[in-house]
């Protein structure tokens, strides 16, 4: 028995002046789902929840929220919240008046609003900051007011915008924690766009793949670590990403295919009992394992992780294995083969 996705775009395309922003975009959306939209700067993932949000209309295809045709809706129309990446938090406000301020033009009553706002600060963590203004928040505390706003506009679906891209690490892995949080905790829809993959792959239940204005692939971020559709999918995903060899260097598959290997299948042997001689070209020491980046002829991003500190000196050699298990077999084209 199949179910009426919560969200659908069906075969959607954008054009500005004849450059392509994306082309057939066909996405199905469960209901209480968190879907990361990822790529590289460009790809359309951005165009995609503009398109999404109806900030921006389609040239083609169609749109539809909650099984209602929204496609040329207003964005007013579309019973969705929205979380920018430059928080878009009235200066002159404070934190409750920037969490309420949605709620006050829609008329809403005082005690409701006030209800409202008890409970979004509880949840995201801003009890005793109500009267604050924004310049007093730290970027973390800013992003949460966001948030806050997000919640009390009780929509069932949230699109978010890089959200994270201005605060530094420490607080973009305190974040991604709490948005993670309050998506289950509300069971709201969440559409996440993200350029960072450990973002999209410890957040999402689903991340759909971007570049070029194109969906490359779309699955469980697991699915895409372990069984890339293409070669951009195999060296975008990970880290390290996986690497890439013509089929030419090793036996037994033939001529004018791309192998890959991820780090963690690839093992240091004795001299003279590897499948391939390396060059060391640079170790780089992570604190649980050391990165061990490798040259050889006819590959890209060659590398083996070592436990703990484990440098090797720059144009040391070294013989590497690996089972064929573990290999991913790529056509001319770049697209995955079966298997």
């Amino acid at each position: 028995m199949t179910t009426t996705p919560f969200v659908k775009l069906d075969g959607v395309a954008k054009c500005w002046n004849g450059q392509l922003g994306v082309e057939g975009i066909t996405l199905d959306i469960p209901e209480g789902s968190f879907t990361a939209l990822l790529g590289p700067s460009g790809c359309g993932k951005s165009t995609t929840l503009r398109l999404l949000a109806g900030l921006e209309l389609p040239d083609e295809g169609k749109i539809l929220i909650d099984g209602k045709d929204v496609t040329t809706s207003a964005a007013s129309d579309r019973n969705l919240s929205m979380v920018f990446q430059s928080y878009a938090l009235f200066p002159h406000l404070s934190v409750a008046e920037n969490v309420m301020f949605g709620l006050k033009v829609r008329r809403v009553p005082k005690k409701e609003r006030l209800e409202k706002l008890r409970r979004a600060l509880e949840i995201t963590g801003l009890f005793g900051l109500e009267d604050r203004k924004p310049g007093e928040l730290s970027g973390g505390q800013r992003q949460r007011v966001a948030l806050a706003r997000a919640i009390v506009a009780g929509q069932r679906l949230c699109l978010m915008d890089e959200p994270l891209s201005n605060l530094d690490a420490r607080l973009r892995n305190a974040v991604r924690k709490d948005i993670k949080k309050l998506q289950r905790d509300l069971g709201i829809t969440v559409v996440y766009v993200t350029h960072d993959q450990t973002e999209a792959m410890s957040m999402a239940d689903t991340v759909v793949l971007m570049k070029d204005g194109h969906i490359q692939q779309v699955g469980a971020p697991e699915d895409l670590y372990s069984r890339p559709n293409n070669t951009f999918v195999a060296e975008f995903v990970g880290a390290p990403p996986m690497a890439l060899m013509q089929s030419s260097v090793l036996d037994g598959f033939g001529d004018d295919k791309t192998i890959g290997i991820r780090a963690e299948n690839i093992q240091i042997v004795p001299k003279g009992e590897g499948r391939m001689r390396c060059t060391v070209n640079e170790s780089e020491f992570l604190g649980a394992e050391t990165l061990i980046g490798l040259d050889h002829a006819r590959t890209s991003g060659l590398c083996v992780l070592k436990p703990g500190l484990s440098m090797m000196a720059d144009g040391s050699e070294l013989d590497i294995t690996f089972h064929d298990e573990n290999l991913h077999v790529f056509d001319a084209a770049g697209q995955r083969l079966a298997g």
